[in-house]
This record gives structure tokens, C-alpha cells and sequence, in this order.
């Protein structure tokens, strides 16, 4: 399936920290395409789009305001993701954001795709707010960097024991 080109595209997360699940939503007209992806996986993708952008000299430009990135309607995905692919076609000035579904070792078929064209206003908006999402997240130990439960956790850098106060 391809959306050429999205009239929005966004990344959010539904849940409390720790309990979250994580999509990305994109619309072209009265079609609405659902992701569900991993937090790994938004997190990457905003630091993948900076640096595309930045290589090309369109990472100041602006797009949608924070209030507009919201998931819509909520939708049941279409599947979860696998591998995501992103680069710019520049004689297009638009970003292709290639989104690979994820298979079991033993599901013997292709696996669908879903590719997603976006300006760089745009993909610069959903860097940001993904940025945005995956920080809402539970706070990160400092020294192993894993996520803390508000009990704490057993950190592997401390050879098991929480960190001091924890």
C-alpha cells in the first residue's frame, strides 16, 4: 500500500508508562493507516529523520504544531512492524518512510509493506513529537539506563541491586 503523499503522519502511545503500546498513524484522504511499532523503533526513526534532514539542509523547517500530532480516531493496527526504511528522494523533496511487516520465523509468505511519502515538514514534525512520546515514558536509570518502575528495579550495572535511594 502506498500513501503518495501523506497528508499527515504521526507517532504516539496509548497506556501508562511501562504498559504503553506504540503506533504510527498516517492519513491520505479518507485512508488511515495504523502501525503497531515498537518504542525502539520511534525513538530510532526521530533520530534517523534528523539526520537525513540535516544532511540535506531541511532540518529547520516547520510543520504541523505539537496540538495536531495526535493519534485520530484510534484504530485497530494493521499489523506490527518489522523492519522501517527511510530516505529522501530529493528531485521529489519528499521523505519515503518503507514499513516492513513483522513475520514468525514460520508464517511462509511475503511480508506486507506499507510506504509512506511525507515532506520534510512534515517527517521534521513527527521526529520531534516522537522524541516527545518516547521521553513521556518512565524515567531511566543512571547507570544501566533501563526504564525504573516506581519500585525501582534490579539493575544489571549494580550486579543486581537498585541504585542508591531506590
Amino acid at each position: 500500500m502506498d500513501l503518495e503523499p501523506v497528508d499527515r503522519i504521526t507517532a504516539d502511545a496509548v497506556g501508562e508508562p511501562g504498559q504503553r503500546a506504540f503506533f504510527l498513524q498516517a492519513r491520505k484522504g479518507p485512508d488511515v493507516v495504523t502501525i503497531l511499532v515498537e518504542k525502539q523503533q520511534v525513538e530510532l526513526l526521530s533520530s534517523s529523520i534528523l539526520e537525513i534532514l540535516a544532511r540535506v539542509g531541511k532540518e529547520t523547517e516547520q510543520g504541523p504544531p505539537e496540538e495536531e500530532m495526535d493519534l485520530e480516531e484510534f484504530v485497530e493496527p494493521m499489523w506490527r512492524a518489522g523492519r522501517l526504511s527511510i530516505g529522501y528522494l530529493q528531485d521529489r523533496d519528499l521523505l519515503l518512510l518503507e514499513i516492513e511487516e513483522a513475520l514468525d520465523e514460520e508464517e511462509e509468505r511475503e511480508p506486507e509493506k506499507v510506504r509512506l511519502w511525507a515532506t520534510p515538514e512534515q517527517m521534521l514534525s513527527l521526529s520531534r513529537h516522537g522524541a516527545v512520546v518516547v521521553a513521556r515514558g518512565r524515567p531511566r536509570c543512571q547507570f544501566c539506563g533501563n526504564p525504573l518502575d516506581p519500585e525501582g528495579h534490579v539493575c544489571p550495572a549494580m550486579n543486581g541491586h537498585g541504585s542508591p535511594g531506590v
